[in-house]
């Protein structure tokens, strides 16, 4: 029998609020996370080819004269301004790629999450009019007007949806989407802009006056525990990463890349865990600290701080801990590091940070450790006189329910049963009531993991599941993942997390559903490995 979909329970008020911060947290996690390689990439560029450097290049770079470099040389150079010749400049890679790629990705995703490939270019061509309105990088503009181009595309759509003649549909389709994004842009350029520069300038000041009044080490109150209860999606990709690429183009370099993904906290206290937990906790904890160090995957210590809520306070001492070491050096990244996995961040270090940076991670990791350790030996030696262990595969499931959602790789944290979603365990009473079936595999060719943003947690399902059936000798079969948001009902079978699963029917009515609780350590696996292979074989002996 295999795990489908659960009944969600009663709502609170306070529930429900959480639950859409979460909801909206993860819409703009889909404007901005596919687009983190193209962040990346820039980071990469800016650190190589500006005047400061490690490559400096004018022509890449975008500074100095085209002509000054190049074999001729300095004669040639002077040679040309006897003669009275002009110098050309080249605009580079950097200034164009932050200036309209990336906030035109940002769109464009936007767009496609609201109305598909046509909100995508709605949303994009008006996008283009904040952009220009404004002397500052508009990738908050990007996220307002984006999908509200889109949305405004579809309700007009929606108007004469049926209405028109046959013959006509092209021309009143590429027509109207053409004079829809035009006037769109207009008013972006006239009314968007101004109104989000204000907004940038408001924020830029609160920044700069947080760290005027040596401050900044408080935003780690809002963000750990924010992390831990998954609503920091809104804080970092709506207001952190904007706010510290428009401060990368002014100073090369931005702290506030750091305030969330420093990979310190959340190390520290999976070592203190390694030293001073018991039970699964403490045998699951070096496995954890690989994966959130080096993988960057941070979610997967949150199931440790809700075993022992009073943690929270060593990841918000380490956190502030970091953040005031990267204030003191005058260190930060020149781009996202993502993943937050520690490999990320160096790659996005600018020259003259290394050692702030560095040290951030390590005095975070330092001080969530003491902190953390001395909790968990406070409380050892009660908690094994008591015979408690600490539920792990519970606080896997608190995590999951606080999310409101799919939840990043939780993979062997501890010794979850499959008959955790079959017996009256806390994992499985914390997560619902189960409704099992057992669908025919017979016709699955095409199987989608789907998470909030689609890219950690349901990646690595997705690559678990692929080296199951490349063991079992199944072919014909692709497995890969997706954010929620961009599923479509072209899928056979689509996997989720448990509180996905409504959402996921949603987007593809046709497929099949399952839930499973652990992306990296399902049973469901077993099952669905062994009945394409059975259902492949019957087919292959008709």
């Amino acid at each position: 029998m295999m795990t489908t979909e659960v009944s969600p329970p009663a709502q609170s008020g306070l529930k429900r609020a959480q639950v859409g911060a979460q909801k909206f947290g993860t819409f703009l996690s889909g404007m901005v996370m596919p687009n983190l390689p193209a962040f990346v990439a820039w980071g990469l560029i800016t650190a190589l080819f500006i005047a400061t450097g490690w490559a400096p290049n004018g022509i890449l770079g975008g500074f100095g004269n085209a002509d000054l470099i190049g074999w001729q040389g300095a004669a040639t150079t002077l040679a040309k301004a006897a003669n009275g010749a002009t110098f050309t400049q080249y605009v580079g890679l950097v200034q164009p790629m932050i200036t309209y790629l990336l906030p035109l990705l940002i769109a464009n995703s936007a767009g496609r999450i609201v109305y598909g490939e046509r909100g995508g270019v709605v949303g994009s061509i008006a996008t283009v009019g904040v952009i220009v309105g404004s002397t500052i990088p508009m990738f908050m503009g990007a996220m307002v007007v984006g999908p509200l181009a889109a949305w405004i595309m579809k309700k007009i759509d929606s108007i004469w949806d049926g209405k028109i003649k046959p013959g006509f549909e092209m021309l009143v389709n590429m027509f109207s989407a053409g004079i829809v994004s035009a006037g769109l842009s207009v008013a972006a350029f006239f009314g968007v802009a101004p109104l989000v520069t204000q907004v940038s300038s408001w924020l830029g000041s609160g920044a700069a006056w947080l760290a005027s009044h040596q401050l900044l080490p408080v935003l780690a109150v809002i963000v750990e525990p924010a992390k831990v209860l998954f609503l920091n999606n809104a804080i970092g990709n709506g207001v952190l990463v904007p706010l510290a690429t428009q401060q990368t183009i002014e100073a090369g370099k931005s702290l506030l890349f750091l305030v969330e993904s420093n990979p310190g906290p959340g190390l520290g206290i999976l070592m203190a865990y390694t030293f001073f937990g018991i039970g699964a906790a403490k045998a699951s904890a070096p496995g954890a600290a690989v994966i959130q160090f080096i993988g960057g995957i941070h979610e997967v210590y949150f199931p440790y701080v809700l075993m022992k809520p009073t943690l929270i306070l060593a990841a918000i001492l380490g956190g502030a801990t970091g953040i005031a070491t990267n204030a003191v050096f005058g260190s930060g990244l020149r781009a996202p590091a993502a993943p937050g996995s520690i490999i990320a961040v160096i790659a996005q270090t600018p020259r003259g940070s290394f050692i702030g940076v560095i040290l951030s991670v390590v005095l975070a990791a330092a001080v969530s450790f003491i902190v953390a350790s001395v909790i968990l030996r406070a409380s050892r030696r009660r908690d094994l006189a008591a015979g408690k262990t600490g539920d792990l595969s519970a606080a896997i499931a608190q995590t999951e329910a606080n999310k409101g959602g799919s939840i990043a790789v939780l993979g062997n944290l501890g010794d979850q049963k499959s008959e955790d979603a079959q017996t009256g365990s806390p994992a499985a009473a914390a997560a619902g009531p189960v409704a099992t079936a057992e669908p025919s595999m017979a016709s699955v060719h095409k199987i989608i993991f789907a998470c909030d943003a689609g890219m950690g947690s349901s990646a690595m399902g997705a690559s678990v599941l692929r080296s199951r059936l490349k063991k079992a000798g199944v072919e014909g079969v692709t497995v890969t993942n997706l954010a929620v948001a961009s599923l479509s009902d072209d899928v056979d079978l689509v996997i989720t997390q448990r509180e996905l699963t409504d959402r996921a029917r949603q987007k593809a009515p046709s497929a099949k559903h399952l839930s499973v609780d652990n992306f990296m350590n399902s049973p469901v696996y077993e099952t669905v490995v062994t009945e394409i292979k059975e259902a492949q074989e019957a087919e292959s002996h008709e």
